[in-house]
């Protein structure tokens, strides 16, 4: 680690195994920097890399620059808003067609054969060996990172919050979504539904749960880094025609990092001090 518990900038992880050549592959990215706050953000489908090894999976670049390939301006948000706070951003930068990040092992659309219509070739017959590569070189790696985070944080009594960021489509199945952003939550709704009632005050039409539910199973990372840690978190999704540009990107990069410090002071108000 460089100087403290908190790594910057870009960090090369993993290892390909036995039926691959053996090459350093870069799973995650992280950015911003620790100055003491509560928050650790990750972003599981900011990216669209391949790994060489897997050509283009047999889908063209349109159709991989769509939502079923990342989440679209969640990349220009998180690292805008962890600049922002400031605070770490640990960022997956492969697709969300090679493997999803916010889906448990074995989970049935961890590695999807379509998506929204689009059939995806290099993921049709993959043997145990081929999907256990994936897992390692790209799931594990990127997990294991935000482990090593709130790890560190854990060892030094740190208040945390976990802020998970995605974004999803403004149509889905030709079905209009009129929510401007949805806040996700399970087991503890405790600070999801403070910063649903700051984000409705901003004149936003906000889901509740919704376009998504957070569940046990069909999420993984606030489930695991969340819940399982009895951490506060959010999980908060954009619509993508309001962040796809740059502008949009700094506009909600600076509504979240004012918003999310007022969520954190109000949890802690109305929950207590002792709260972790």
């Amino acid at each position: 680690m460089r100087n403290s518990a908190i790594m910057t900038g870009r960090e090369p992880v993993g290892l390909a195994t036995e039926s691959r050549t053996a090459k350093a592959v870069e799973s995650f990215a992280v950015y911003g920097r620790d100055t003491g706050g509560p928050f650790v953000l990750v972003s599981d489908h900011a990216g669209q890399a391949i790994p060489a090894e897997l050509g283009d999976l047999g889908v063209c670049a349109t159709e991989r620059a769509r939502h079923i390939g990342w989440d679209i301006g969640i990349d220009g948000v998180g690292r805008r808003l962890a600049d922002a706070l400031p605070a770490v951003l640990i960022e997956q930068v492969y697709s969300r067609l090679v493997i999803d990040c916010n889906r448990a092992p074995g989970h049935p659309t961890s590695i999807v054969r379509e998506s929204d219509g689009t059939p995806v070739p290099g993921n049709q017959g993959l043997c145990a060996q081929d999907i256990a590569w994936r897992e390692q070189v790209i799931l594990h790696p990127y997990h294991d990172r935000i482990r090593r985070e709130l790890s560190a944080r854990a060892s030094r009594n740190r208040p945390t919050v976990v802020v998970a960021l995605h974004s999803f489509t403004p149509v889905m199945r030709g079905k209009a979504r009129p929510w401007h952003a949805g806040v996700l939550h399970n087991k503890d709704s405790r600070l999801a539904h403070i910063m649903l009632d700051l984000l409705r005050h901003e004149g936003l039409t906000v889901g509740d749960n919704e376009p998504y539910a957070l569940t046990d199973t069909s999420d993984y990372t606030i489930p695991v880094h969340g819940e399982q840690r009895a951490l506060p978190y959010i999980e908060l999704e954009i619509r993508q025609d309001l962040i796809a540009q740059p502008e949009g990107q700094a506009a909600w990069a600076e509504r979240l990092a004012r918003l999310l410090p007022q969520a954190w002071r109000a949890f802690c108000d109305r929950y207590g001090e002792d709260t972790p």
